[in-house]
C-alpha cells in the first residue's frame, strides 16, 4: 500500500523503514504535519500515517477523502486530534497503536518524581559551576508517602508497581477498576479524596471532554498543600493558568510535566534560536520547582520498534479485509 507518513523525524524514518523491510509498503515521508494546508501532499495515497500533533479534523479528512485516502493510521495511542465522526461519514477507517510504551512512560514519570524531589536537575547545574552547597536541595523520603494515580490502565498500573517498590501507599481513581492494582494494595477513591490525601498525584488518563482541565482551580483547592503534580499523559488535562496560580500560592509544591496543552507549536522542534511567544509556557519555566520535558516519555527504542510493528500490522489487517483490533470508531450516542 502507498502510505504518506507525516510529522517524520530521522528516528521515525529509521524505525518505520526497518519494520517495512518485510512488508514492502511504499512509504513517502513528509516532515510537515498533516493539516488542511498540507493534505494536498497525500493526493493519491490510500493511507496516511500521522502522529500526535497532526490535525485530522473534518476539513482535513474531507480533503484526504476527495483525493483517494481511505485509511488513517495513527502511530500513537491518543486520538483526540481525529474527528472520528467525520471519518466515519467519509468512509475512512482509523486505526491506532494503543499500548507501545507503558514501561517507558511510567518510568519517565518516576524520573520526574525523583528529579523534582531530590532536585537532581538543579544539583547537576550547581556542580558544573563548582557550587557544592546543599542549601535548597532538601528532599523527602518516598517511603510511606501516598501517591494518587489518576487513570489505572497499563501505564498507571506499572507506575503503581514501581511506586509500591519504593514503599508508597497507593490511591487510585478510574471509571474502571483494575484488579491488578487492587492486588498491590491500591485503594480506589473518588477524586476529592485522592486530591486531599495524596503527596504525589500522577495523571495517566486519556484526554476527553470529561477529563479536559481535570486539574483546574477547583481541583487545586482540594489538593493537599505542597503536593507534587506529574503529567505524562496529555497537556490539556491541566489548566496551566490555574496551575501557575497554585505554584505561586505554594498549594502546588512541585510540578513535573512531559506534555503541555499548547505544545503543538513547541515540542519536537529545535527552537533554541527563536523567541518563544507563548507567555504562559515561558512563565512556567521560571519556577525553580517546575521540571518540563518535551513529550519524550514514550521515546525509547522499544517503543519506536513497537509503534512501527503495530502500525504495519494495522495496515495489513485493513488492506486484507481482516478485523483490526486497533480500529477506533465514533461513539454512538444513546
Amino acid at each position: 500500500m502507498k502510505v504518506a507518513v507525516f510529522s517524520t523525524k530521522a528516528y521515525d524514518r529509521k524505525f518505520l523503514s526497518a519494520a517495512n523491510s518485510s512488508t514492502q509498503h511504499e512509504l513517502v515521508f513528509f516532515e510537515p504535519r498533516l493539516n488542511r494546508d498540507t493534505a494536498i501532499l497525500a493526493a493519491g495515497f490510500p493511507a496516511v500515517c500521522v502522529f500526535v500533533h497532526d490535525q485530522v479534523d473534518a476539513p482535513t479528512l474531507e480533503l484526504l477523502a476527495s483525493r483517494g485516502t481511505r485509511l488513517v493510521v495513527l502511530r500513537c495511542a491518543g486520538f483526540n486530534n481525529v474527528d472520528l465522526q467525520a471519518a466515519a461519514d467519509l468512509g475512512i477507517t482509523v486505526v491506532r497503536v494503543p499500548a507501545y510504551s507503558p514501561y517507558g512512560v511510567a518510568e519517565h514519570a518516576v524520573g520526574l518524581i525523583l528529579s523534582l524531589n531530590r532536585k537532581i536537575h538543579r544539583a547537576y547545574n550547581r556542580v558544573r559551576e563548582g557550587n557544592f552547597s546543599l542549601d535548597g536541595l532538601l528532599g523527602f523520603n518516598l517511603h510511606e508517602r501516598t501517591i494518587g494515580i489518576v487513570g489505572t490502565g497499563k501505564i498507571g498500573l506499572i507506575l503503581g508497581q514501581i511506586m509500591k517498590g519504593f514503599g508508597c501507599n497507593l490511591l487510585a481513581y478510574d471509571v474502571y477498576r483494575n484488579p491488578e492494582l487492587e492486588a498491590l494494595g491500591g485503594k480506589y477513591v473518588e477524586l476529592p479524596e485522592l486530591f486531599a490525601n495524596s503527596d504525589i498525584i500522577s495523571l495517566h488518563c486519556p484526554l476527553t471532554a470529561e477529563t479536559h482541565h481535570l486539574i483546574n482551580a477547583e481541583a487545586i483547592e482540594q489538593i493537599k498543600s505542597g503536593v507534587m503534580l506529574i503529567n505524562t499523559s496529555r497537556g490539556a488535562l491541566i489548566d496551566t493558568q490555574a496551575v501557575i496560580e497554585g505554584l505561586k500560592s505554594g498549594k502546588i509544591g512541585y510540578l513535573g510535566v512531559d506534555v503541555y496543552e499548547q505544545e503543538s507549536e513547541l515540542f519536537f522542534e529545535d527552537l533554541s534560536g527563536a523567541i518563544i511567544q507563548d507567555d504562559i509556557f515561558q512563565r512556567l519555566t521560571t519556577f525553580p520547582n517546575v521540571l518540563i520535558t518535551g513529550h519524550q516519555a514514550f521515546f525509547t527504542a522499544e517503543a519506536l520498534h513497537n509503534i512501527a510493528e503495530t502500525t504495519f500490522a494495522n495496515i495489513a489487517d485493513v488492506e486484507h479485509g481482516r478485523p483490526c483490533a486497533n480500529e477506533i470508531r465514533a461513539q454512538v450516542s444513546a
